[in-house]
């Protein structure tokens, strides 16, 4: 999922759309056209949303289960409010949703012409979430991201008129690669919602113990599984990068944007010796500008 930001309470728009910018990737940067910006922040308000729904951090008080039609007794119920959420995505397609996120996503849907089928992908891998807990091997995780984040990519492309078959299968090994980097950011965070992310194969392999993954620091076993599930992600992104050749203008800067922020942050759990419990490595600004200008000039 992509990662959150601290909820609060207040207006539950301006929450959600206020942690873009604590996402590993630029979202809606001022260089793009602003009708670009406005759909794409439309889109991520829905994708950031449904994953607060989905792990429970929701802001406080209550506002949006009540716009989704849930009762405060029923508003921790996570499978029920996604069920919710769905049934007011419908209503973007063919009515009037509740949601002001959706309301403005209505927008972008009517005037890009969306299709739901992204978007319930998102919805199914937050249910997915509240089911399974555990991936057996690195091939159900890559499952798991075909929904939970190539959508994002098929969006964008959408969004910004460049689809084609091509293009598609390259943002989808750049969007699984940043959601593998974000699971090896959140070992620690994801654990103490009872979920594991590092396939258990791999684990078995490299002996290490879920036991391991709730220690202080990382002993030698869990880097070494780390490091392993980081040069996957490093790789993805790299066979992805030809999506950014593939463009022109500003949404190529926007692209390199994204596959820039997934190699920094591979570079800071690198620098942190893939030392990722003690909390998220996360790159620095002049690190992502590296990266972005590395990637524009075609550099691994």
């Amino acid at each position: 999922m992509t990662e959150s930001g601290t909820a609060r309470a207040g207006d539950p728009e301006r929450d959600t759309l206020d942690k873009a910018g604590s996402e590993n990737f630029p979202v809606a940067p001022l260089f793009l056209p602003r009708a670009w910006r406005d759909d794409l922040m439309a889109v991520y308000g829905f994708a950031r949303l449904v994953d607060d729904i989905g792990d429970g951090d929701l802001a406080p008080g209550g506002a949006d289960a009540r716009l989704l039609g849930i009762g405060p007794q029923e508003a921790e119920d996570r499978l029920l409010l996604l069920d919710a959420f769905e049934a007011d995505l419908a209503r973007v397609f063919d009515g009037t949703p509740g949601h002001p996120l959706l309301r403005r996503l209505q927008r972008t849907v009517r005037g890009r012409s969306l299709t739901p089928e992204p978007f319930l992908a998102l919805i199914a891998a937050n249910r997915q979430d509240q089911l399974v807990k555990r991936y057996e091997t690195y091939d159900d995780l890559l499952a798991y991201c075909a929904l939970s984040a190539n959508p994002v990519g098929h969006l964008v492309l959408a969004v910004t008129g460049a689809t084609t078959p091509e293009r598609v299968r390259h943002s989808d090994a750049i969007c699984t690669a940043l959601q593998i980097v974000e699971h090896l950011q959140d070992v620690a965070e994801d654990l103490g919602r009872d979920r594991v992310y590092l396939p258990a194969a791999d684990m078995k392999r490299f002996h290490v113990q879920e036991a391991d993954l709730a220690a202080p620091t990382a002993g030698a076993s869990v880097r070494a599984l780390v490091a392993y599930e980081t040069e996957r992600a490093r790789n993805l992104l790299n066979d992805g990068t030809p999506l950014v050749g593939s463009v022109h203008g500003r949404l190529r800067l926007l692209l390199a944007g994204f596959v820039a922020g997934g190699r920094a942050a591979v570079h800071a759990i690198t620098a942190a010796e893939f030392d990722v419990l003690p909390g998220p490595p996360k790159p620095g600004k002049l690190r992502l500008l590296r990266e972005v200008g590395a990637t524009l000039r075609g550099e691994g």
